[in-house]
């Protein structure tokens, strides 16, 4: 069987006998009894050269293993700078014209407007949607603490997308900023801040409504954090266009980098990318690595539909206008 000969030939570097193995025909989208893509299989090797060969010739670059695992985790894992680097340059590029992981045809507002007419439930440790899907939990404090600390360096005024369990709030609260102003749209979380006495402090001011319907109530900020649940990637670029008006030039900003938080290749794609395109934008973005695995123990999922963060590293972004970091 060809498609068997092509993955045999892929895992022992065999390049010659790879191309002719596809000009012959063969399926390059083939998985093997073990699971294993041909693409798979070469990159375990780090054989460069057969990498771009098999995705010259269709190879998904994104196909995943029994084990979740893409043929870029194996070539990162394995230490394979090259082959690595390929699938990368692959996986960006693929995401800007098809974005085929984490961008849905579905319209982008359906999952947010779902979720906001959903009950939530609150507990010490997490908020939880109607579905038992999880909207933020206590795990991400230290994250939170980090993420306020990088928005409020410059002090002044400190806009906030997203209140959740108020944790990044309450961080930023530490700083004695002169203004913070926290958008929230889910009625019930809105309601429960209110009820412990948000809306009472001197320094904050509440925009009560989804971030896309108050943007005229809005104005220009020191400091800004992003962090919604039941949005797509589409809507984070969809902020990123406003961020020349809502940022002050000499600002800082940041967002929760939940993206793709079950694969690290995949993870690795959409930081590169999420980075590119806001360097289009003017901004530059330093990845801050933050180790997360001792915070993660599966105790943390009990009761937990979805594990939304699988990775043992948290990067966090740190974005600035290209002029102020040069």
């Amino acid at each position: 069987m060809a498609e068997y000969e092509l993955c045999e030939a892929a895992g022992k570097g065999e390049i010659d006998r790879v191309k002719s193995l596809i000009d012959a025909g063969a399926d390059v989208t083939y998985f093997n009894e073990d699971g294993f893509t041909p693409l798979m299989l070469a990159a375990k090797i780090g054989h460069a050269d057969i990498v771009k060969t098999l995705i010259d010739a269709g190879a998904p670059w994104n196909a995943l293993s029994p084990s979740n695992l893409s043929a870029g985790d194996f070539a990162m894992h394995s230490g394979h700078q090259a082959a690595f680097d390929i699938l990368l340059n692959t996986g960006i590029q693929a995401e800007l014209i098809l974005g085929t992981i984490a961008r849905k045809e579905t319209k982008v507002g359906d999952l947010d407007k779902d979720y906001l007419n959903d009950r939530v439930s609150f507990s010490e440790d997490k908020i939880m949607d109607a579905d038992s899907k999880v909207v933020m939990m206590a795990w991400e404090k230290p994250l939170m603490e980090a993420h306020a600390k990088a928005v409020c360096s410059r002090g002044g005024s400190i806009l906030n997308i997203g209140f959740g369990m108020g944790l990044v709030d309450t961080a930023i609260q530490q700083y004695g900023v002169d203004s913070h102003t926290i958008v929230e749209a889910h009625p019930e979380v809105y309601k429960r801040m209110l009820d412990s006495g948000w809306g009472d402090k001197t320094n904050v001011k509440i925009v009560f409504g989804r971030w896309q319907d108050v943007l005229n109530q809005l104005d220009s900020y020191d400091g800004i954090f992003f962090d919604t649940y039941g949005e797509y990637y589409e809507d984070l670029r969809e902020f990123h266009q406003h961020l020349p008006l809502l940022l002050k030039p000499e600002g800082i900003y940041s967002f929760f980098n939940g993206l793709c938080g079950g694969n690290a290749f995949f993870h690795v794609v959409y930081c590169q990318l999420v980075s590119l395109e806001l360097e289009s934008l003017g901004y530059s973005t330093q990845l801050i690595p933050l180790p997360v695995k001792d915070c993660l123990g599966e105790q943390v999922w009990e009761g937990v539909k979805h594990k939304y963060w699988q990775l043992d590293t948290y990067y966090l972004p740190v974005c600035q206008s290209l002029d102020e970091s040069d």
